[in-house]
């Protein structure tokens, strides 16, 4: 009985200096590593001195030449108004990555848009645009010099009637017949057929509508400003 206890308490005993070695072991690779980082900031601390050293020297001579214009307590205010801003300040920076996102996203759009407009620019030049351009610039510094000022007011004056006779003279008729003069302007001119051939020309319907025309044109030539035209009797049969 006496051994079977005795025995019992002995493995107990073991049980626990082998849980004592387990811990022991633990602590010792702790203080191993622990020892180990300190060993590796010690080194890392040697190696980043002369750095360190160099930068607050710069930093310090950086400052010599600022303390001039710069007072700490305006810097600290600085510092503290930085550190109160920057929810504003996180705001802006996303606000400028969006703004780089979209930047990224629409150079595709903006390198086609350069592209059609380079090839609209091309086309413009190859039809003669920028030559028209530049040599209407002559034209234009003459008639600038040749213009005074009463001569540019009577033109501003006068632009109303001749946009009112432009729109006059755009209708398919009045066009169809400046091109039927111009045609004939370009035919050569004809043969001196005598008095009597002129007459039996009066007797076409053409002719006479041509008189007709050149008559009331006469008249309108010589009607005073504000006077009316008189209207033509209508042609009896």
């Amino acid at each position: 009985m006496t051994t079977a206890v005795a025995e019992d308490r002995l493995v107990a005993l073991e049980a626990k200096l082998d849980a004592v070695s387990h811990q022991l072991e633990y602590v010792a690779a702790h203080l191993r590593e622990q020892e180990a980082r300190r060993g590796m900031w010690d080194e890392l601390r040697r190696d980043l001195a002369p750095v360190t050293a160099e930068a607050l020297d710069r930093a310090s001579r950086e400052l010599d030449e600022v303390r001039v214009f710069v007072e700490p307590s305006g810097l600290l205010r600085m510092l503290k108004r930085v550190l109160r801003d920057l929810p504003y300040l996180e705001a802006l920076l996303d606000q400028v990555e969006s703004l780089s996102q979209l930047g990224a996203d629409l150079s595709p759009l903006g390198r086609e848009v350069l592209v059609a407009a380079m090839a609209g620019l091309a086309d413009l030049e190859q039809r003669g645009y920028f030559s028209f351009a530049k040599g209407t610039k002559g034209l234009v510094d003459e008639v600038v010099g040749a213009l005074g000022e009463q001569d540019l007011r009577e033109l501003r004056e006068s632009v109303g009637p001749a946009v009112q006779a432009l729109k006059g003279l755009a209708h398919p008729e009045v066009m169809q017949l400046l091109q039927n003069v111009g045609a004939e302007l370009r035919q050569p001119l004809p043969q001196d057929g005598g008095l009597l051939r002129l007459l039996w020309r009066l007797r076409r319907p053409q002719t006479r509508r041509g008189l007709a025309r050149a008559v009331a044109l006469v008249e309108a030539l010589g009607a005073a400003p504000g006077e009316a035209i008189p209207t033509p009797p209508t042609e009896t049969r």
